[in-house]
Formats: structure tokens, C-alpha cells, sequence
């Protein structure tokens, strides 16, 4: 029998953990890992997403898949610094070991016969629409992106796009870049101009999301909508990654994390992705005087 012991060893060792082989800052808010998971990396398909963990004690946190290699065997996620658990991560380095990488997770993203295509990103949203792009494009389907951001320093992936998109459009808030606008004014030029547009699919934030899907809806274009909500087990069983769509009961983890987005109540899902805001500020500001104690100590150790 092992003992609980050498159990907790072999449970923790290098083996079972999975090792950061490259990180990059995207953004000055985004940051991009490249994780060796050979298992996880052999039946990868864009749309789908893992759930990574830090620690023993860290939260799990849900990231779609940003790229991956299956005959290298490695993923790559890229994620914004919004709260401790992310912060905590961003720490990270190459050469560093996370606990958990559990995935792939979720339904595919169902690139074929879509028509002509329109893929947004919004924000980090950029992060999954590059790889759904490319599978839209690979399966023959003629496919134009449209990607925006607060400002120019936060755009990311535009050079992978326009190496197989059709045409790339782009738009910042406050024009740095691009177009001055959100992706919705490029949307609706599209629209008016009489372009033929079989399928949109939209990844952001969510307002962004809804106000695409009530653009499309209008005109009667099909539209996926790829939607981050809170999660924690990804596998269908805590249901706390719940969402009406259609008037019923899905869970993001297993029935999506697509879906027709002229279907999803929006309002409801971004209620409760409100819905512990206070915990989240409480994590965050204990996360900042433990790195303010480590700090401290490290001048300390200097001084002494």
C-alpha cells in the first residue's frame, strides 16, 4: 500500500505537472503561455478550451484554446490580469511547472458550410477568434475578421490573421488604430453595403456580444457566440456555468462554451457574471498586501 505521503509526492512530482516552455506579454494586460501537454494537445479543435490550475491552493481558471501543436504536443492560452488568480499566474515563467491542465474541454467550434463568414474579437476575445478564423478559412469558407480594442497597445495576433484571413478589419475606441469605432460599425457596414454574410461568430465581451447578435438578428444573419461564464469543474456536474438559452437550462462547460447567440439571455448571463464581484475585490486586495508582506521581506533580506 502507499502511504499518504508518497502518494502526495507522486501526485505533485514533475511527471504529473506540466511545464511552461515559453511566455511573452501580448499586451501590456495579456499575457501568453505555451504549456507542455502532449495528452491534451492530440485532439485539440479550435473553440475549445482548458482549465488550468496554478497550485495546490489556486483557483481553476477556464481559458480557450489560443493555439496548439499535436505532434509537439504543447497548448498555448493567452489571458488578461483581472484578479488575483490570473496575477498570481501572470507570475509565472518559463521553465515553471503548473499543476493542472485539464482539456480539451467544450464542443468545437463547426467551421463547415458556414458560408461566407465574419469572425469578431473584442479585447481578449482576439485570443479565440485567430484560431476559429483559420478553421472557418481551412474548411473553405470565405472568411473576413474583424477585431477591436480600447487602443492600439492592446491589439494582438494581427499579423497571424491577415496571413490567412481574407480580409482583416480593424478598430480601436479611440482610433489609434485602424478604424475609430467598435466592431459593431464595421459590422453594420458590412451588412448595408449588401454584402452576403452566411455566418457571424463573435467572441468579447459580452454587451459586445449582445449588441452583434441584435444587429445579425435584425438581418437575419445565423450567429455563434462563444461565451466565458463563471465555471468551475468544466465537465457538467457543479452547474455553475449555467445559461438560458432558447428558454432552457445549458451548461457552457458541456453544451458549449457556442451558442446561437439570437438564443442567449444576456442580460441574465451578465448578471451573474456580477455576481461575486465582492469576493473577487476581497481576493484581489489580499492578493496585493501578500505581494506588498513579499516585498517587504525581500528588502529585509537585502538590508540584513
Amino acid at each position: 500500500m502507499v502511504d499518504k505521503k508518497s502518494l502526495n509526492k507522486l501526485l505533485l512530482s514533475d511527471e504529473r505537472m506540466y511545464p511552461i516552455i515559453d511566455r511573452k506579454e501580448m499586451t501590456p494586460e495579456s499575457i501568453w503561455l505555451k504549456i507542455q501537454a502532449p495528452e491534451v494537445a492530440k485532439t485539440c479543435k479550435a473553440g475549445q478550451f482548458v482549465i488550468l490550475r496554478s497550485n495546490e491552493k489556486g483557483e481553476r481558471i477556464p481559458l480557450t484554446l489560443a493555439d496548439w501543436n499535436q505532434e509537439e504536443g504543447w497548448v498555448s492560452v493567452i489571458f488578461q490580469k483581472v484578479g488575483a488568480s490570473t496575477y498570481e499566474l501572470a507570475e509565472y515563467k518559463a521553465g515553471d511547472n503548473l499543476l493542472d491542465c485539464v482539456g480539451p474541454l467544450g464542443i468545437p467550434t463547426h467551421s463547415e458550410n458556414a458560408g461566407n463568414t465574419v469572425v469578431i474579437g473584442g479585447g481578449l476575445g482576439i485570443a479565440i477568434a485567430t484560431p476559429v478564423a483559420r478553421a472557418y478559412k481551412q474548411a473553405g469558407n470565405h472568411t473576413e475578421v474583424i477585431i477591436g480594442a480600447r487602443k492600439a497597445e492592446l491589439l494582438f495576433n494581427v499579423e497571424e490573421i491577415e496571413s490567412f484571413a481574407d480580409k482583416l478589419h480593424i478598430c480601436t475606441d479611440d482610433g489609434s488604430a485602424g478604424r475609430k469605432g467598435f466592431v459593431t460599425g464595421v459590422l453594420q457596414d458590412m451588412i448595408d453595403s449588401g454584402k452576403d454574410i452566411g455566418t457571424v461568430f463573435c467572441v468579447g465581451p459580452p454587451i459586445m456580444m449582445m449588441f452583434v447578435a441584435k444587429i445579425t438578428e435584425a438581418n437575419n444573419i445565423k450567429t455563434i457566440a462563444s461565451i466565458n461564464t463563471i465555471m468551475l469543474d468544466g465537465t457538467g456536474m457543479c452547474g455553475a456555468c449555467r445559461v438560458t438559452v432558447g428558454g432552457e437550462t445549458k451548461f457552457a462547460c458541456v453544451d458549449g462554451p457556442d451558442f446561437d447567440a439570437h438564443e442567449i439571455d444576456w442580460e441574465e448571463m451578465m448578471a451573474r457574471l456580477s455576481a461575486y464581484k465582492e469576493e473577487e475585490r476581497e481576493a484581489m486586495f489580499d492578493y496585493r498586501e501578500q505581494e506588498k508582506e513579499c516585498q517587504n521581506n525581500k528588502k529585509g533580506e537585502v538590508n540584513e
